[in-house]
C-alpha cells in the first residue's frame, strides 16, 4: 500500500513550472477567445491568425518568466496591448499581465513591476479617453485594483521566501557552530593526552634511557591509542559535511557509556579517575548524554593542561528529571578562568554554554577542599527550552 507522502500530487518545479504556467495561461486565454474562430466573423482571418500569435507570445513570454521576469512581463504587456489594439474580439488575455506582474513582484523587481503596471493603465487610459468603448471608467479603476493586488501578492512573497532563506541560513550557521565546539572537544581533548603521554615519555628517555624504556613506550601506546581515537570521532564529527553520495558516518554519537575510555586515557597520562554513580543515571535522551559526556570530557583536558593534579573525581546523580555531573580535581596550577570569553566550544564558555541550550546551567570555580570543580546540571526532559539543530 503506497504510503501518503508517495500517494500526494507533486507539483512541477522548475522549467517544468514555467512550462505548465504558460500551457495553463494559453488554454485558459484560448478558452476565452474561442468565438473569434466561430460564428459571424468581425475581422478579416488573416487578423485572427495574427491575433492568437500574439495570445501564443504572450502566455509562451511566461515560460521565461522565473530567469527573466522582467523581460517575461514586458513581452506579454507588449503583446497584450498589441491585440487588445488589432482584434474585434475581447478575451482574456490580460491575465497574462496580471500574472506576469505577480511574477516580477516575487522575484523582488517591485520597480520594475510598478512602473510595467502603471505603462498599461496610461496605455488604457488614453485609449478609454479616445472613445473606446470596450473599457470605461469603472473596469480601469477594478484594473488599477488587480494590479496592486497582484504587485501586492508577489511582494509578499518574495518576503517570505527571503525570511525562509533567511531562517536556513541561520539554521546552518548554528550547525556549523555546533561542529565547531564538536572539533574543539574532540581535538582538544586527544591532543591534550597526546601531548602529556609524548612529554612524559621524552622526559623518561632523557633521564634515563635504560630504565624509562619501558614506561616510554607505554606512554607511546597511549599516544597512538589517542590519535586513533581523535581520527575516528573526527571523521564521525565531520561526517555531516559530506556530499551527497558519499558514505555517511556509522559511528554513533559518544555518551556516558563511553565514559571508561576517557577514564582510562587520563589514567594513561598519569590522573587517577573514580566514577562516582548515585540515582537514576540512565539511560539518557541523546542530547542530555552527548553534552554530558563533552563536559566530563572538556574538565578532564582542562585538569590534565592546567591543574597539575594528581586524581579527579566525577560524580553522576540522577533522580529521573535531571542530570548533575561534577568533576573535581585536586590540581594545584591556575584553573581555566571562568569568566574567559571566546567562541562557542572553548572551555567553560562552551561547557556552560552546553548545559544552557539543554536549559540547565553549569558552574565552575575553586573547590571547597582544594582543587578545582566543574558542575552540570541538565534536565532530562525531550522537550528543552533552547534545542541545538542537529541532524
Amino acid at each position: 500500500m503506497p504510503s501518503p507522502a508517495r500517494s500526494r500530487l507533486r507539483l512541477p518545479r522548475g522549467r517544468a513550472a514555467d512550462a505548465a504556467l504558460a500551457s495553463g495561461l494559453f488554454l485558459v486565454v484560448g478558452l476565452g477567445t474561442l468565438r473569434s474562430l466561430i460564428g459571424a466573423r468581425g475581422e478579416p482571418w488573416a487578423v485572427t491568425a495574427a491575433n492568437w500569435v500574439l495570445i501564443a507570445v504572450a502566455c509562451g513570454a511566461l515560460y521565461f518568466s522565473s530567469r527573466r521576469p522582467v523581460a517575461a512581463a514586458s513581452v506579454a504587456a507588449l503583446a497584450t496591448a498589441v491585440y487588445y489594439v488589432t482584434s474585434a474580439y475581447d478575451g482574456p488575455l490580460l491575465l497574462a499581465v496580471v500574472v506576469a506582474l505577480f511574477l516580477v513582484a516575487a522575484a523582488g523587481r517591485l520597480h520594475a513591476a510598478v512602473v510595467i503596471a502603471a505603462l498599461c493603465l496610461i496605455g488604457t487610459a488614453l485609449g478609454t479617453i479616445r472613445g473606446n468603448g470596450d473599457v470605461n471608467q469603472v473596469a480601469l479603476f477594478m484594473l488599477t485594483g488587480w494590479f496592486v493586488a497582484m504587485i501586492t501578492l508577489g511582494g509578499l512573497r518574495h518576503s517570505h521566501l527571503a525570511r525562509a532563506r533567511e531562517t536556513e541560513e541561520r539554521a546552518a550557521t548554528q550547525e556549523r557552530l555546533r561542529i565547531a565546539r564538536e572539533l574543539h572537544d574532540v581535538v582538544g581533548h586527544h591532543l591534550s593526552l597526546i601531548n602529556v603521554q609524548s612529554t612524559a615519555a621524552l622526559r623518561r628517555l632523557t633521564k634515563d634511557p635504560a630504565a624509562g624504556a619501558d614506561q616510554a613506550t607505554e606512554a607511546l601506546g597511549a599516544v597512538k591509542d589517542a590519535s586513533r581515537e581523535a581520527l575516528r570521532e573526527l571523521r564521525a564529527t565531520l561526517g555531516v559535511l559530506r556530499e551527497a553520495g558519499e558514505a555517511a558516518p556509522t559511528a554513533p554519537a559518544p555518551g556516558l557509556g563511553r565514559l571508561g575510555e576517557l577514564t582510562d586515557a587520563a589514567g594513561a597520562a598519569g590522573l587517577a579517575v573514580t566514577v562516582h554513580r548515585t540515582g537514576d543515571t540512565g539511560p539518557l535522551p541523546v542530547e542530555a548524554d552527548l553534552a554530558a559526556y563533552r563536559i566530563v570530557q572538556e574538565s578532564l583536558t582542562n585538569v590534565a593542561r592546567h591543574a597539575r593534579a594528581t586524581r579527579a573525581d566525577i560524580h553522576l546523580d540522577g533522580d529521573g528529571g535531571r542530570l548533575t555531573v561534577t568533576v573535581t580535581d585536586d590540581g594545584r596550577g591556575p584553573a581555566p578562568d571562568p569568566a574567559r570569553t571566546g567562541p562557542p566550544g572553548s572551555g567553560i564558555t562552551g561547557m556552560r554554554e552546553r548545559a544552557r541550550a539543554l536549559g540547565g546551567d553549569l558552574t565552575a570555580g575553586p573547590a571547597p577542599g582544594g582543587g578545582f570543580s566543574v558542575r552540570a546540571t541538565l534536565p532530562l526532559a525531550r522537550t528543552t527550552a533552547t534545542e541545538e539543530p542537529r541532524r
